[in-house]
């Protein structure tokens, strides 16, 4: 299997399968592949991992803000290829994880991985009103053995933390973090939100050792910055924009 990322603005991972290969994604988003690729889905991802546990593995998945079941694209009689291209400006980062190295991720984060590698929830924090509603802040952990590509959203920025080193960060602009960095949701009362609504002003604190990535631009900043653009349909609430754009963030 050979991978490569092409482009800058709008980056496309293409994965050259050879005969018997495949490779794993959340949610099915193909963008192209040659005619001898064949697509299955499963709750496990296949015999080597890329999700694996059977159903209750798939729950944890779904937890973790990811899909029931895992496409897989397989290279059938020869040599095959497919890609998977980003869906807003940003970077395709490569990331190998094995026992011992798992990564955090944001939840529209994992776009593909070699088999063997499992997704399963990692934190879940709820926020009142807003634009994520009741969906509030998740992480998904990537843990197992293999290599995943993960799609960040505008500039990227690294910081390697030294122990007891800590960064507060907006929700919205955390991509990924190693395992051993620690994690705690911190509120600043008396600051109005648009993103999480009147529930305070929420920062992640990230305390290494430990790299981070950070996005510049995050999806439901994004979403917001859209809706005076966004048409109204017989004078109905922000309510209903708010829907429209919970979608757009799913």
């Amino acid at each position: 299997m050979q991978a490569e990322i092409k482009g800058s603005t709008m980056p496309v991972l293409e994965v050259q399968l050879g005969p018997g290969e495949y490779v794993v994604t959340p949610h099915g988003e193909l963008s192209w592949m040659s005619a001898n690729i064949q697509m299955t889905q499963s709750m496990s991802g296949g015999q080597q991992g890329g999700g694996g546990g059977g159903f209750m593995g798939a729950m944890k998945r779904v937890m973790g803000g990811g899909s029931l079941f895992i496409t897989q694209y397989a290279a059938q009689g020869g040599p095959g290829l497919v890609a998977f291209a980003s869906k807003v400006p940003g970077h395709i980062v490569p990331v190998d994880i094995m026992p011992g190295r798992s990564v955090m991720v944001h939840r529209h984060g994992w776009l593909a991985g070699t088999p063997g590698i499992n997704p399963t929830v990692g934190l879940q924090q709820s926020f009142r009103g807003g634009l994520w509603g009741g969906d509030g802040f998740i992480m998904q952990r990537l843990e197992g053995q293999g290599r995943a590509w993960i799609e960040l959203s505008g500039e990227l920025t690294t910081y390697t933390l030294g122990p007891g080193q800590t960064m507060l960060v907006h929700p919205g602009h955390v991509g990924m973090f190693d395992q051993s960095v620690q994690f705690t949701i911190t509120r600043v009362p008396g600051i109005a939100n648009k993103i999480f609504g009147g529930d305070g002003y929420h920062l992640v604190a990230l305390t290494g050792p430990g790299q981070i990535w950070l996005q510049s631009m995050p999806l439901p900043n994004l979403a917001h910055a859209l809706v005076p653009y966004l048409p109204a349909q017989g004078g109905e609430s922000e309510g209903a924009v708010g829907g429209l754009i919970g979608g757009m963030l799913r």
